[in-house]
């Protein structure tokens, strides 16, 4: 009897380790570990590293904030950020890399991917995930991002220490994702200038170097109220448009620039960061922080006529920009920054508003 009751306790054991491994690789002949390339909770990855075979690299870390800093020193793009974390959770393999095309897959590899390092908050003792005990950073993923499939469907991807590359999709998506694991720090960038509420504005000055007139400074009060001066002779304009006035101070929030461009042709970088500037824009916050802006302007590309049939020199849709203390040199819209490049004749109630932040002559024509 004790006999048949221990076989019975072994079929049973046997029986459950069978259905365990059965599981465990559910019709796949490859180990989990070379093709788990997607993470599970991205909620406690607390650092990305990337870096490509051109010796670009980014770090993007997680602040206590839940807001994540570039290379310890900038802002991050969150839309980016965002984009990368869902792709990191999604990313599925389609299939692994045919025995054809696997060599050729490795050497493609090898010559030209990015690599990936995700590190996540892990505890020491983890009790069902109920008892967390011992925090501490870990490297829990590393793998390589190579190019697209022919069909553009897919992208091929490689755990490190494994030598089984997969063809690699997100569900639900067309489309390869190489792009998404970009090591340029200039995809990374946050593009915000501006981002000042109006209780935040202790002063705007702005000066048209081609058209002094127009330049002016304007006080936010303590007392709720403004003052407005010209810069051509200090003289304080007494009729002004208030409404607009704080219209004009409630404009500065999230004013961003279109693209980085510090990688530019250093001469011709030089060229035009050594001209006349088109504007100089200076915002002082209420701690004394000073934020400058210089456009320049952009010269057109396209052979165009205004309705007078002269030739445009300018480009009516973009500026050249430098910010961030003219260690940036950045594009940016007209349509974006046209709010806060308000001439002098915008505010004042005895004279019609000008749109002449495109075109300077306009304002010259009106003296």
């Amino acid at each position: 009897m004790k006999k048949n009751k221990l076989i019975i306790i072994i079929t049973i054991v046997l029986a459950i380790i069978a259905l365990l491994f059965i599981l465990t690789n559910s019709g796949n002949t490859f180990k989990g570990e070379i093709r788990d390339f997607a993470v599970q909770d991205t909620s406690n990855i607390s650092k990305i590293f990337i870096t490509d075979k051109a010796n670009n690299q980014v770090t993007l870390s997680r602040e206590l904030s839940a807001n994540w800093k570039l290379n310890d020193k900038f802002s991050t793009r969150k839309d980016a950020v965002n984009i990368l974390l869902k792709t990191l959770l999604q990313v599925s393999v389609l299939e692994p890399v045919s025995k054809a095309s696997h060599n050729s897959v490795i050497k493609r590899l090898a010559a030209n991917s990015v690599k990936i390092e995700i590190y996540q908050h892990v505890y020491r003792i983890n009790i069902f995930n109920w008892i967390k005990l011992f925090s501490r950073e870990k490297l829990t993923k590393t793998y390589y991002i190579g190019g697209a499939t022919q069909n553009n469907i897919g992208t091929y991807m490689l755990m490190e220490h494994s030598s089984v590359p997969f063809i690699t999709y997100i569900p639900g998506f067309r489309g390869f994702i190489s792009i998404r694991y970009s090591a340029l720090e200039a995809d990374w960038r946050d593009h915000t200038i501006f981002n000042q509420r109006f209780s935040e504005i202790r002063s705007v000055k702005l000066e048209f170097s081609e058209n002094p007139g127009q330049s002016y400074v304007v006080l936010n009060n303590d007392n709720k109220t403004f003052s407005l001066s010209s810069m051509i002779n200090n003289k304080h304009i007494e009729n002004f448009d208030t409404l607009k006035v704080l219209d004009y101070f409630t404009s500065f929030d999230n004013i961003k620039f279109e693209a980085l461009l510090n990688k530019l042709d250093i001469a011709a970088k030089d060229s035009i960061i050594n001209s006349q500037p088109f504007h100089i824009l200076t915002l002082t916050n209420t701690s004394g922080e000073e934020i400058t802006v210089k456009t320049f302007h952009k010269y057109s590309s396209e052979v165009e006529v205004d309705l007078e049939g002269n030739p445009v020199l300018y480009d009516r849709d973009r500026l050249f920009a430098l910010v961030n203390n003219d260690k940036d040199f950045v594009l940016i819209q007209f349509f974006v920054f046209d709010k806060i490049l308000r001439p002098l004749s915008y505010f004042q109630n005895s004279k019609p508003y000008l749109p002449a932040t495109r075109n300077p002559q306009l304002i010259k024509s009106h003296q």
